[in-house]
């Protein structure tokens, strides 16, 4: 394990306020597995980011596909895991609750490890089509390729309505695509190409043969059909439709912290925010660009580096 230096990491302590205000009750479990691994490896990476990103030249040409297994659960920064977590909190809970979570558990572990294999074949595709071969230096870690896959199946099991992107009202069958442009926009460390992988991962679950393909398998392993859907009360325990019993609404102590803004308007305060203080703390040990003739390997795969 690498240890984190410490410092004050301000995304970190938003997130476990979040966390705390939606209650460790109210998260089912299979979320939570899931933001409990993210933020412990942020906290205690298994290797240094160079060593876990992927992309073609160290996961195709090295055939380095541990980098499949490990990029997807590290973080740039606190502010990087802080806005794919929240995210994770909210399409988590409404998909688990949905799906179940052995099917939930399915499709997050399939979609982490498929969103880099597209990733990969897209940047390949690209350093060809392109003739650029710097496309295969392209190095990605982070959640939030999965997060765009999640979100395709949220708008799949949840059809209509609109989202607030960015100030502009966007039927949530386009939210994504809307998404996709906006954030490489107006965040440009982060992987347009990482973000387009996980959208291509959910249509292949929710237009294409993946769908399918989960639900008989976890058919088969748990001997009863794959969907069931579940909700959690304050006391944290799984409960059926079947008992009739009135279900617990997370949503008021939720809107208590984050004053009634959705998802994507905590999103699009969270990014600004973070646009700025980075701004802020901009030095002279920032790399200079206008020479890339002198740059080393290294150099140049530690700039190279983006975030899902």
């Amino acid at each position: 394990m690498h240890r984190r230096q410490r410092g004050v990491n301000t995304g970190l302590l938003l997130l476990f306020a979040q966390i705390y205000q939606f209650g460790l009750n109210n998260i089912p479990p299979v979320t939570l597995a899931a933001l409990g691994l993210n933020i412990f490896l942020f906290l205690n990476p298994a290797k240094p980011l160079l060593y876990v990103c992927i992309s073609v030249h160290e996961g195709y040409y090295h055939r380095d596909w541990q980098r499949l297994l490990l990029s997807p659960f590290h973080h740039a920064d606190d502010w990087h895991l802080y806005f794919n977590m929240v995210s994770l909190l909210w399409k988590g809970q409404k998909l688990e609750n949905r799906l179940g979570s052995v099917l939930f558990a399915a499709i997050i572990a399939v979609f982490s490890q498929l969103v880099g294999v597209v990733y990969v074949i897209l940047e390949l595709v690209l350093a060809e089509f392109m003739d650029d071969p710097s496309y295969k230096m392209q190095c990605a870690v982070g959640f939030s390729g999965v997060l765009f896959a999640l979100k395709v199946l949220n708008n799949h099991y949840h059809p209509g309505g609109s989202s607030n992107v960015f100030g502009f009202q966007v039927a949530n069958r386009y939210a994504c695509w809307v998404e996709l442009v906006a954030i490489h926009l107006l965040s440009p460390g982060t992987s347009f190409v990482g973000h387009l992988a996980g959208i291509l991962v959910g249509l292949l679950y929710t237009q294409g043969p993946l769908k399918l393909i989960l639900t008989t398998a976890v058919s088969f392993i748990t001997g009863g059909p794959a969907t069931r859907q579940t909700s959690y009360n304050n006391s944290g325990y799984a409960r059926y439709p079947d008992y009739q019993q009135q279900q617990y609404d997370t949503r008021g102590s939720y809107d208590m912290y984050t004053g009634g803004l959705s998802e994507d308007e905590q999103l699009n305060r969270a990014i600004r925010e973070s646009l700025n203080e980075r701004g802020q703390r901009r030095t002279h040990q920032d790399m200079d660009w206008s020479s890339p003739g002198q740059l080393s390997l290294e150099e140049i795969r530690r700039r190279r580096l983006n975030r899902f």
